[in-house]
């Protein structure tokens, strides 16, 4: 299963404070463990919101709103993507992040094809399939 780990902002990280050398090298050795095990596809840091945008739907009309938004407790500083045999997996591995100070982390489950039933029908899987493939190769 593949599962995205969101590390969420905080007062720091929307403030635009960098991380320290010591923070950026244990966070090095520690994904060098999740790419060594086959966990970690991907991961990033985000920039603060400040230097981000949303998008409002609303019918045919879009709005779109400039950064900063209010409330860091909601905003993301950065996530993974794991590819893990279970979310009890995912948990293990992240209590071995070196985090601290209250930091609080999410672990959500990302959807397969086969989560969307006969909805996903054979055409659809075939463009996905396809896509994913072409999404690859641009990597």
């Amino acid at each position: 299963m593949k599962v995205m780990v969101i590390v969420k902002a905080d007062a720091e990280s929307e403030a635009g404070v960098m991380p320290s050398q010591q923070l950026l090298e244990e966070m090095g050795r520690y994904n060098e463990e999740l790419v060594n095990a086959g966990i970690m596809l991907a991961g990033e840091g985000l920039h603060p919101s400040s230097r981000g945008a949303r998008v409002r739907f609303d019918g045919r009309q879009r709005t779109v709103i400039d950064g900063p938004f209010a409330e860091s407790k909601e905003l993301i500083a950065g996530f993974w993507l794991w590819q893990v045999r279970s979310l009890d997996e995912a948990l293990e591995w992240l209590k071995r992040a070196p985090f601290d100070g209250g930091a609080e982390i999410e672990v959500r489950p990302i959807f397969e094809m086969e989560d969307f039933g006969d909805a996903m029908t054979p055409a659809l899987r075939e463009q996905e399939e396809r896509l994913r493939q072409k999404t690859e190769q641009r990597s």
